[in-house]
């Protein structure tokens, strides 16, 4: 383990690539970065400027506020970065914005999406002048604009909506997503270790949010226990991450969404019914009926939730099944909450045994979803014996099958179906209910007839007597280990 290594830039290859390119044209540029909060939208433009050599930069995080609060904040930042101009009204920022560009300047407008509220939308418009004139002479500026945002709906109604302003303005879009598995396994080699159970743990507690990564590093907590880990980021006075899900998540929450929400967390893969009826008994039939609305916004305007089909439904089946889509949100609201809130008049040490057993509960769902993405990530790397011509993804229907991951290799004629369990000693009595389960997906799904099928046992490790016994069941073994290998 290097603990003392320093901390790099890790991942992002695809990304970086592109802004280069667009840095190298030495052209006018209008540019959309989207993405969550933390995801590493600002040190993605930071390591690309300076890789780019690009001298006249300026970043403004605009704040939730009235115009006012946006133009004290955009003074303050045009001091910082040493720029001897200052700004009395949005048309003021809209034409410095212009008048930098034309001078060479690089400009990032962080959390750009507040400009959807009503009180500051008219910098759309007048933005959108400035933007057409730079336009107009693209080939003699060096400049350009960037703008990120973490609110994927509002980002579309101000850049991507017919009757936006802005509409068809920019010249480039990215969307950031989060890290890959290898990025992550770089991380872990770098400043901790590999091994299955601390990948699971990070990657439920994480996912692929770079900064909560090295927030873990800077306390030195990367390669710590499970334990330290948790009271050093979440339950010290100075924890970074003690505030982290109010502050980026719910504090956006406009609504009764709460309930919705915690009732996901601990129910992942539930239906629309169950949370129908969740809602009823909790608040009321009253508030039930309000409950499609709450859904809808959580997953098209926050998208913090997603409703999920088996594999191969169409798009209208009744079949889907609601889950918390950032594993961050998931393991703070299933697990954490409580006990951290609870923190100042219980005892800490009892607080984090219980968070550590809720968060090896929610363990087992966040496997699954690290197994389907490992398989498609060899996949597209040309890595082991399965190349996947579909997503991976789970069945189920109403007769009680039930399938962890399915698998396809259309080139190959073989359909693989996947059992995934948080302890290996659990693999082999799965095993009969997966070749049920299987054969009654077989019996519907007929186009598979003829094709191989496979059976695999996936757990963060799986000992050598465990390996010989689901094998000797015509099951194919898979630990984290497996397959991570080669990443």
């Amino acid at each position: 383990m290097a603990a003392n290594s320093y901390w790099s830039f890790y991942g992002r290859r695809t990304e970086r690539s592109q802004l280069d390119e667009i840095l190298a044209r030495k052209r006018w540029f209008f540019l959309q970065i989207s993405g969550r909060r933390r995801i590493g939208k600002t040190a993605l433009i930071r390591e690309a400027l300076q890789a780019a050599a690009v001298d006249k930069t300026l970043y403004i995080q605009i704040p939730d506020s009235e115009p006012a609060g946006v133009i004290t904040a955009c003074n303050g930042y045009l001091e910082m970065f040493g720029i001897d101009q200052r700004i009395h009204s949005l048309g003021q920022l809209a034409g410095l914005i212009r008048d930098l560009v034309q001078s060479g300047y690089v400009i990032a407008l962080d959390e750009f999406q507040y400009f959807h509220r009503k009180s500051l939308f008219d910098f759309c418009s007048l933005l959108q002048a400035e933007v057409d004139q730079l336009s107009a002479n693209a080939a003699e500026i060096t400049g350009g604009l960037i703008v990120l945002g973490s609110l994927h709906a509002e980002m579309t109604a101000l850049l991507d909506d017919r009757q936006a302003p802005l509409f068809n303005r920019t010249t480039d879009t990215l969307e950031l997503g989060h890290l890959d598995i290898s990025s992550i396994l770089e991380i872990l080699r770098a400043h901790a270790d590999d091994s299955p159970d601390r990948l699971l743990f990070l990657w439920n507690l994480f996912e692929g949010v770079p900064k909560f990564y090295r927030d873990a590093y800077e306390q030195n907590a990367l390669g710590a226990d499970r334990d330290t880990l948790l009271r050093q980021l979440f339950f010290a006075s100075s924890s970074p991450l003690r505030n982290e899900a109010d502050n980026w998540f719910l504090r956006e929450l406009r609504g009764r969404y709460d309930t919705v929400l915690q009732f996901l967390a601990t129910h992942p893969g539930c239906t629309n019914a169950e949370i129908l009826s969740y809602i009823k008994d909790v608040s009321g039939p009253g508030e039930a009926k309000q409950a499609g609305g709450y859904l809808k916004i959580l997953r098209e305007r926050y998208q913090m939730i997603e409703r999920r089909l088996p594999i191969f439904a169409t798009r209208k089946a009744r079949s889907g099944r609601y889950y918390i889509r950032d594993n961050f949100l998931r393991a703070w609201l299933a697990a954490l909450q409580k006990p951290v809130t609870a923190s100042a008049f219980r005892p800490v040490d009892l607080l984090i045994a219980q968070a550590n057993n809720r968060l090896s509960e929610i363990e087992g769902y966040a496997l699954e979803d690290l197994a389907a993405q490992l398989y498609q990530e060899r996949s597209r790397l040309g890595l082991g014996d399965f190349q996947l011509t579909e997503q991976i993804l789970g069945y189920w229907d109403r007769s009680d099958v039930e399938i962890d991951l399915v698998a396809v290799a259309e080139d190959d004629k073989t359909i693989r179906f996947g059992t995934c369990k948080r302890q290996a000693d659990k693999l082999l009595n799965a095993v009969p209910s997966l070749f049920e389960s299987a054969a009654r997906f077989l019996s519907v799904h007929r186009q598979f007839g003829g094709w191989r099928v496979e059976y695999a046992a996936i757990a963060p490790s799986i000992s050598d007597s465990q390996r010989a016994k689901l094998m000797s069941s015509e099951v194919i073994p898979q630990s984290l280990t497996d397959l991570c290998e080669g990443l």
